[in-house]
């Protein structure tokens, strides 16, 4: 009788995950598990998939896919025993990132069988969920500019995601050329701001897209950063951009950063949100909440520094 499911996208990535299932089969009934497998037709699926899991008390769920695969399995598993081990195989991948493992990509093609071993031998760990208007998220919510690129590029046809950096970094540009910003009202447990922002993120890892944007972040603190980024023009968005690659957006005069543990932020006009790299409808306010420790996570020893309850 199965007690791990396994879920994989077909569409996530540039190469198509089917051939490799097989592989991962193997090396997850090397090391005991017994294994189902279940194809996801879309996100809601992966969710739904990944809850029924949950619910049959089934010791993990591995989900082969991309960022927001990874976010919509975690959904299905919160305040369960189930763990859930993310085998990276999308396109960005921040989830590899921040574990500092390689994703399933053409140069490191075995990478799938090789991080479902680790993972296989791995102890699961409590992990911090945000929500966001009541939708989990495993990594961010991103609101204003990022999620106007995110939506503007979903969904895309796999030769297209070839040109994901390139790609992205046109349309956010060009959504910088009309798109000014938006005035924003946060709250965020005890500290009031307002001001006009060109983007706001919700971080609950180290990473926010290719870059690191809070280097000090723990996976189960009870915490998360909000950072807000203020301007108006392209330039600004240039500016923002720079400072985010380059890492000085820590001292930059366009940034804050807000630790919470709830947060609300409120606009006169709708604002575009996205989470762990998927849309989301639109839009005038966000609740933001951080559920402490509400989900069990497979992460490799080499990766344990990035809980609080680990470091030394």
């Amino acid at each position: 009788m199965a007690d791990t499911l396994l879920i994989y996208n077909p569409a996530a990535g540039r190469i198509s995950v089917r051939p490799f299932i097989g592989g991962v089969i193997r090396t997850l009934n090397d090391h005991g598990w017994r294994v189902e497998v279940a194809e996801s037709l879309n996100g809601r699926h992966t969710t739904q998939l990944a809850h029924m899991a949950a619910q049959e008390n089934f010791r993990a769920v591995f989900a082969i896919g991309g960022d927001g695969t990874a976010g919509q399995a975690a959904a299905g598993l919160i305040s369960s025993s189930t763990a859930l081990g993310i085998l990276p195989a999308g396109t960005t991948n921040v989830w590899a990132q921040e574990l500092g493992i390689n994703a399933f990509v053409w140069p490191h093609i075995r990478a799938l069988v090789q991080n479902t071993r680790m993972l296989a031998e791995s102890t699961p760990c409590a992990m911090d969920v945000g929500m966001c208007n009541g939708q989990p998220f495993l990594m961010w919510a991103g609101i204003g500019l990022d999620a106007m690129t995110v939506r503007k590029l979903t969904p895309r046809k796999r030769f297209e995601k070839y040109l994901n950096i390139t790609e992205y970094a046109a349309t956010t540009i060009w959504n910088a050329t009309i798109w000014h910003g938006m005035n924003l009202r946060v709250t965020a447990d005890e500290k009031q701001v307002e001001g006009h922002y060109l983007l706001a993120v919700a971080n609950n890892i180290r990473h926010y897209a290719v870059a690191k944007i809070s280097p000090s972040a723990y996976l189960d603190d009870g915490l998360m950063d909000l950072w807000l980024f203020s301007g108006s023009t392209l330039a600004d968005a240039f500016r923002v951009m720079f400072d985010i690659l380059s890492g000085q957006h820590g001292t930059s005069g366009q940034a804050c950063c807000i630790p919470f543990r709830k947060a609300s932020i409120e606009s006169g006009t709708p604002f575009s949100l996205q989470m762990d790299g998927e849309p989301m409808l639109g839009t005038q306010q966000a609740s933001l909440e951080v559920l402490q420790g509400s989900l069990q996570v497979l992460i490799p020893p080499q990766a344990r520094y990035l809980l609080c309850g680990e470091k030394v």
